[in-house]
């Protein structure tokens, strides 16, 4: 395998949310840290949308609403490194994990990376949960009209059935 700086570049989605403190200026924050990372040529962000928290036991409309965005990264950094930095990422801006699918000031999912597949339990790609999220499938959708999900096949198609479901 070649060095990482002669990879050649992979598009990876990312999601942002956010749902306590100042939303819009922490996600415009992420965004601006995933554009300094090494490795990183461009990113590529949609506008935010506000959604309802999401629980295990469904939306949960008495919860702080989320802010959610999605980053195209085209990076050389390899899937678990960018994971690694999202995590970091998080962190530097107050991520605090103590309960599954809690409030947070700062959530960053790594989507999908190019075609790859993964099902190791540390990076599972495509994210396993990704085609059931219109928070995720909406404004990746707007940044590329003609985006699959590796798998599952066209985003339009996944957000279109999405919607229909409802």
């Amino acid at each position: 395998m070649p060095p990482r700086s002669e990879r050649t570049p992979v598009v990876a989605v990312v999601a942002l949310g956010a749902n306590l403190g100042d939303r819009a200026a922490t996600l415009a924050a992420a965004a601006e840290d995933l554009r300094a990372l090494p490795l990183v040529d461009e990113v590529r962000v949609s506008d935010a949308i506000s959604t309802v928290a999401i629980r295990p036991e469904g939306p949960d409309p008495d919860a702080p609403a989320y802010l959610n965005a999605v980053a195209l990264v085209t990076t050389r950094l390899a899937p678990s490194v960018l994971l690694s930095y999202l995590h970091a990422i998080e962190d530097r801006h107050g991520r605090v994990r103590r309960e599954h699918w809690g409030d947070r000031t700062l959530d960053l999912d790594l989507i999908a990376y190019g075609d790859v597949v993964s099902t190791d339990p540390a990076l599972t790609l495509p994210h396993p949960r990704a085609a059931e999220r219109d928070f995720v499938l909406a404004p990746w959708l707007s940044l590329d009209p003609d985006a699959e999900l590796v798998g599952r096949g066209r985003v339009d198609a996944l957000l279109e059935r999405l919607r229909g479901d409802r």
